[in-house]
């Protein structure tokens, strides 16, 4: 038994939802997400809250009913508040710059990247950090880790791609071998 898919999800003002065909969409003051669920699981709605309820007692049925539950929140969230994601840009002569729909990003390779953002991601730069923000947390998730794998976080200098918020683990150089 999930222990979070049992717990209901608040829907909060000016969100609304529906459940057809498998199908639930939720739509709130910032869009609209739409996601298909798989049949071990099924959705109740009322005026307050959404519900995740399971239809086989199967231990596939349990995992997805805890993952639905997540995913859903997220829908109901992101319709409502969004979400957003930091990229910081460490390294000498690496820049981002916005272009419409889509970055450019010199990060020390011989020819700069030109990475086009997916339909309703949009980006905001300021000096090095690379501010994402879209209302679809998975496509957002998506997104900020393939800008990231361009040019992943070296362990010597930190030169690279990374999250704002993480930590990197930094390695000694060959001088420290030496001594």
């Amino acid at each position: 038994m999930s222990r979070l898919g049992k717990l209901p999800i608040k829907l909060l003002e000016g969100v609304s939802a529906q459940f057809n065909n498998g199908v639930l969409t939720v739509k709130g003051p910032k869009g609209e997400l739409s996601r298909a669920l798989k049949t071990p699981v099924t959705v109740e709605i009322d005026e307050a809250a959404i519900r995740i309820v399971v239809t086989q007692n199967t231990k596939d049925a349990s995992a997805y009913w805890g993952l639905y539950r997540a995913l859903v929140n997220n829908m109901v969230t992101g319709v409502k508040v969004g979400f957003t994601k930091k990229l910081e840009i460490n390294g000498v002569g690496y820049r981002v710059a916005v272009n419409g729909s889509k970055l450019n990003l010199n990060l020390g390779y011989s020819h700069p990247i030109e990475f086009p953002l997916p339909a309703g991601i949009s980006a905001t730069v300021e000096a090095n950090v690379i501010t994402l923000s879209g209302i679809d947390n998975e496509l957002l998730g998506n997104t900020a880790f393939k800008i990231r794998k361009l040019r992943v976080p070296e362990p010597y200098k930190g030169k690279g791609v990374k999250y704002v918020d993480e930590v990197l683990r930094r390695k000694a150089g060959k001088t420290a071998a030496k001594k």
